[in-house]
């Protein structure tokens, strides 16, 4: 009766919440999730295609091709379109990249997963490139009614599940 007999005991008295199927269980479903992120390169698809963006409207930027848009053609009571900056031209195209991404992971099953971050995100995105082009105060309805609409549609798809 010496140390092996208490060695369970003292391990048990160390990590009194120990269990071992728990644990089991906890890496089994680390392991699909990180499974799934092996099966899923969606997410890493779209950040490629923003990164690439970027590079282009900075090279668009770069060389004057975007001082050469006609912006004041827009005219249209109640919207001004004041400029076209890099930025906004920039975030329009990532909250459109990250809004096709919510919407294949919302309707194709293969990439189904929770999108609400994802629409949360292009709409902050969406908006910060139309609040760059038309103004705040044109734009910030825009966004409340798409983030409404968007948890309209999550709500009546997760319905029909």
């Amino acid at each position: 009766m010496s140390d092996q007999e208490n060695k369970p005991q003292e391990e048990q008295e160390q990590h009194p919440y120990y269990d071992e199927k728990a644990e089991e269980k906890y890496e089994k479903e680390d392991e699909k999730v990180e499974e799934k992120h092996h099966q899923d390169p969606l997410s890493s698809l779209v950040w490629a295609l923003i990164l690439i963006w970027a590079g282009l409207v900075f090279l668009a930027s770069n060389l004057g091709w975007l001082d050469q848009i006609p912006v004041q053609q827009f005219a249209i009571e109640g919207f001004t379109l004041t400029r076209l900056s890099t930025w906004s031209v920039i975030f329009l195209g990532a909250g459109v990249l990250v809004f096709i991404e919510a919407l294949v992971r919302t309707f194709v099953p293969a990439y189904r997963s929770s999108t609400g971050g994802n629409f949360f995100l292009a709409a902050i995105f969406l908006g910060i490139g139309l609040g760059g082009i038309f103004g705040w105060n044109i734009v910030w309805p825009f966004i409340l009614i798409a983030m409404g609409l968007s948890a309209l549609a999550s709500a009546l798809i997760r319905q029909r599940k």
